[in-house]
């Protein structure tokens, strides 16, 4: 089973939602949309705009599904896995490869 790409949405230590795309790469170059709020908590047609924007869809029917970190400052986060969108600009009009 593929663990990544997996886009997770937490409650920022600026106190709004963000939602990131882990992708194996350094967190400093994961994709990031900020929803520039705290509530409220942004809904699923929301996040599924926000990962179009980053170039990643949900993967297979999958569902978002809460967690949270351990330790003793436990914060809450929601996960789904997503996959690249495909691109779109080396489909012809007839739907073939250019």
């Amino acid at each position: 089973m593929t663990l990544l790409p997996e886009a997770r949405m937490v409650l920022d230590v600026s106190g709004t939602w963000k939602l990131f795309v882990l992708t194996g790469y350094e967190p400093g170059e994961w994709p990031v949309h900020g929803f520039h709020r705290a509530e409220p908590v942004p809904t699923v047609p929301e996040r599924v705009a926000a990962l179009a924007a980053l170039g990643y869809e949900v993967r297979g029917g999958a569902e978002w599904k809460w967690d949270a970190t351990t330790g003793r400052r436990r914060r809450m986060f929601a996960k789904i896995p997503v996959s690249p969108v495909p691109d779109r600009s080396a489909v012809t009009s007839s739907g073939g490869a250019a």
